[in-house]
């Protein structure tokens, strides 16, 4: 995979968005569109969407510290980007908000791996169990969130991809 500069600073600017977006919906439990544009990066950009994940993910890390909390934000959205990778020839609206409902439902047990190793099965277990009310938020909004913005983030998305590919090649001739 070969990245211009163009591909870096758009990568690093979808990362910052990622950012915006999740401090923005803070305030609301669970309700976020993290999932969501991960989910439109990687089908668009592919292997290139991990650019922008990460760089959402250091900068969580520098803004809210380097936590046991953050060690799951090495993973979890790896593990979203590969599930999209996985099914990225579908386009089907319904099959995303499956997809994105059962992460959001499944975040707070793949949150919970850490503090296995951290504190035992006791501290991972009411780690995740304490939380499932906000895991079913976390459900709910991924879902509604996949309803209403998919179609449009996507068209966006690739619109911009394609202006992307078109000018890289205007500029090798």
């Amino acid at each position: 995979m070969r990245l211009s500069i163009y591909d870096l600073v758009l990568q690093a600017l979808l990362g910052a968005i990622l950012l915006a977006v999740q401090v923005a919906l803070a305030p609301l439990p669970n309700i976020e569109l993290v999932s969501l544009l991960c989910l439109v990066y990687t089908l668009v950009y592919g292997k290139r969407a991990l650019l922008s994940i990460y760089t959402f993910v250091l900068l969580e890390g520098l803004i809210y510290g380097f936590g046991l909390w953050w060690v799951m934000y090495l993973y979890v959205w790896a593990i979203l980007w590969g599930i999209v990778m996985l099914l990225h020839r579908n386009r089907s609206v319904i099959l995303w908000c499956l997809v994105l409902g059962l992460y959001g439902l499944s975040f707070g047990a793949l949150c919970a791996i850490p503090y296995l190793f951290a504190g035992g099965v006791g501290a991972a277990l009411s780690w995740w169990i304490s939380g499932i009310p906000f895991d079913i938020a976390h459900c709910l909004g991924n879902a509604v969130s996949v309803l209403v913005l998919y179609k449009p983030l996507y068209y966006l998305m690739k619109k911009l991809a394609d202006f992307q590919r078109r000018r890289e090649r205007l500029r090798s001739k």
